[in-house]
């Protein structure tokens, strides 16, 4: 069994660290989101919740950066600011259908199912857009950000 899941995770050890880090991103996310939604900004403006969220997206992108480098692709590129702006490029992409999901199935649909927790409401739609933005942004890492000199070669 223990050696069953050794192969399990070195098959699958790049999608379990970006799940990992993408799981401490979200949570950073939601930790300067939440806040500002509840003591900052007046959540019932829709122009308050694109700047809670893209607060939040600052935070939020620039610990994936180097987590995402480090840990998940393990980047030897020497060019780190030419890296970092596509980082900075593909979340920006995933940043505006995140924010678009949140504006049209909150604001525009008034889809506001919340949930309570130590007495805050949470608001279940930044958590669904929050799965639909670690989905896209491996695959934007993977394919776009942290292509292996090898992968890149083999596109020429």
């Amino acid at each position: 069994m223990k050696e069953k899941l050794k192969k399990l995770f070195v098959k699958y050890e790049e999608i379990i660290r970006y799940l990992i880090v993408g799981a401490l991103t979200t949570v950073i996310s939601l930790a300067v989101y939440y806040p500002l939604i509840w003591y900052v900004f007046d959540a019932e403006k829709e122009v308050q919740h694109a700047a809670a969220n893209t607060l939040s997206w600052i935070a939020a992108v620039a610990f994936a950066y180097f987590a995402n480098r480090i840990f998940v692709f393990k980047s030897k590129e020497k060019n780190i600011a030419k890296e970092a702006a596509k980082f900075v490029s593909s979340r920006i992409g995933s940043f505006l259908i995140e924010t678009a999901i949140i504006l049209i199935f909150v604001n525009a649909l008034g889809f506001t199912f919340s949930i309570d927790l130590f007495g805050k409401s949470f608001m279940v739609m930044k958590i669904i857009a929050q799965v639909v933005v670690i989905i896209l942004n491996y695959v934007f890492g993977k394919l776009l950000v942290f292509k292996k000199k090898d992968e890149q070669k083999e596109d020429v």
